[in-house]
């Protein structure tokens, strides 16, 4: 997991590619893509979350938090309410657009290459790490996701085990959920003064609990100088009553360490993720 430089011209052509061969997957793909909203909320809810807007980190000055939470409104309008039939796939990107200037998105904090820069958008990875986490609690299927490929701040306050947030970038970058039960399920987030509250809700109970573990995690010197971290998390399936049903697999993790590992922690992202866009 060497970093690699790319040169200006190579990754411009290369986000070019990627974004019209996903363009041409949304539109010759042949999926049913989620476009429809509810009027009212379906009635059982199973799954409910938030993580926390603002919070201190370092190398990170306030005024990209404050300008996340302005990106995050914009974009949960156009999440708020969506409702996913049966046979129909969400895409996180396809639903929210692409965030410009003109529709109002401005400068927030972008990781790339694991280092803090400004880009218009920026935090909106918040929201998709929260839509991931939520939909690992259902029984949904999250048919595409990419891990963080850098680990940027250290563990403080960590509240759910690494690498169980999803990076995005418009758009080749996407959050794909796939509706594969009988019933149907709306999404609805919402953005208050001092969090982001997302929920899954179902015209149908929940029948089972979810549990996410964690197993081999480890941290490892790379070649390249710096440490690799990875881990391996699954879901744990359980009856409403606390019977085991089984076990599975979720996500392999490896990223590359932007700080020591054995130094005192900082404060982390919100509920430990480790990206703000």
């Amino acid at each position: 997991m060497r970093p690699k430089t790319r040169g200006k011209w190579r990754l411009a052509a290369g986000i070019s590619y990627y974004r019209l061969k996903r363009w041409c997957e949304w539109w010759f793909g042949g999926r049913r893509y989620a476009k429809k909203r509810c009027s009212e909320p379906l009635p059982y809810v199973h799954i409910r979350h938030q993580t926390i807007l603002l919070r201190e980190l370092k190398d990170v000055e306030m005024w990209m938090q404050h300008n996340k939470v302005t990106n995050l409104r914009l974009a949960v309008r156009r999440l708020d309410g969506l409702t996913i039939l049966p046979g129909e796939t969400f895409s996180y990107w396809r639903t929210i657009g692409k965030p410009t200037r003109r529709k109002g998105y401005v400068d927030g904090m972008v990781l790339s290459h694991g280092r803090v820069t400004a880009g218009v958008g920026g935090g909106l990875c918040q929201l998709s790490n929260l839509l991931y986490w939520m939909t690992l609690h259902t029984p949904l299927t999250v048919i595409e996701r990419h891990r963080h490929s850098y680990d940027v701040f250290p563990d403080a306050g960590r509240t759910q085990p690494f690498g169980s947030g999803a990076t995005c970038f418009y758009n080749y970058l996407d959050l794909q959920i796939a509706n594969e039960t009988k019933q149907t399920f709306s999404l609805h987030v919402r953005v208050t003064d001092t969090h982001l509250v997302g929920e899954w809700r179902s015209d149908m109970p929940p029948t089972r609990k979810y549990e996410i573990v964690e197993k081999d995690h480890a941290i490892r010197p790379a070649i390249w100088g710096g440490y690799e971290r990875s881990n391996r998390l699954y879901r744990h399936v359980y009856t409403l009553e606390g019977e085991w049903i089984g076990e599975e697999w979720v996500a392999d993790n490896r990223a590359m360490m932007m700080y020591e590992p054995l130094l005192q922690e900082g404060p982390s992202d919100a509920d430990g993720q480790k990206s703000g866009g």
